[in-house]
């Protein structure tokens, strides 16, 4: 073999060589490259399902005009009791519930249970008509009723029942509320001797004082600020009797 002929075939060599080992590279960067990929696409996937758990877990459950019905329902059926005594610095208040607003009957248990009065006082007091509680300037309350949900309840009337003194009864908003519906977290007691029947109609009925009219007529005696809002807050503890 001619020394030019050698030389030829020792760059024909190397180039082959060159090329071969370059394409091996590119596919090993290749496939390099689409694992790489794969895996950002899996740890994606399980960060997006962890994510997602992770949102599920932390969303805790409340209550709201749509759930309400199914919700309550279930509830009053696994928590039939109908009696609630209502503690104050003046004494106690036991209050029967009505089995025919078991909507009403229901919330009201449930508020219990959920130790939501035990932040609230008796926050207004109108001196021989009524005295209303389930509210109060605390913190506390605040954060409670978030964490139990914001709705409203319908109508639960029992025909025939009017407001008489010792009846209790849910509050209602007055404005844009032409269904008349029920806040869930503020009720009144009626003390007015003769009634307070130009409410009727107009409020849920869902109970009556059994026991503790005269510890509601020393609250309604107390001494009250301009917007009838006791001069010293009276506090509220709750309990399911039976």
């Amino acid at each position: 073999m001619s020394f030019t002929r050698s030389i030829l075939v020792f760059f024909i060599s190397f180039f082959l060589f060159s090329s071969c080992e370059d394409t091996q590279s590119k596919k090993k960067h290749k496939n390099t490259v689409n694992s790489t990929k794969e895996q950002k696409e899996d740890i994606s996937d399980v960060n997006s399902e962890t994510t997602n758990a992770t949102k599920n877990e932390e969303e805790p459950f409340r209550l709201t005009n749509e759930n309400l019905l199914e919700f309550m329902t279930t509830y009053g059926e696994e928590n039939p009791e109908t009696l609630v005594r209502v503690k104050t610095q003046y004494g106690d208040i036991d209050i029967q519930l009505f089995k025919e607003t078991p909507i009403h009957r229901a919330n009201f248990i449930y508020l219990v249970k959920q130790k939501y009065f035990d932040e609230t006082f008796f926050y207004r007091v109108a001196k021989g008509f009524v005295i209303q509680g389930g509210n109060s300037d605390r913190q506390e309350m605040a954060n409670l009723r978030f964490e139990i949900g914001e709705y409203t309840i319908p109508q639960e009337q029992i025909e025939g029942l009017k407001h008489t003194r010792g009846v209790v009864a849910l509050s209602k908003q007055w404005v844009n509320n032409p269904s008349n519906r029920s806040t869930p977290y503020e009720f009144f007691i009626v003390l007015a001797k003769n009634g307070a029947h130009h409410l009727d109609g107009e409020h849920t009925i869902f109970g009556k004082v059994v026991k503790g009219l005269t510890v509601a007529d020393k609250i309604s005696n107390v001494a009250v600020d301009g917007s009838e809002w006791p001069i010293e807050n009276i506090f509220i503890k709750a309990e399911v009797i039976k």
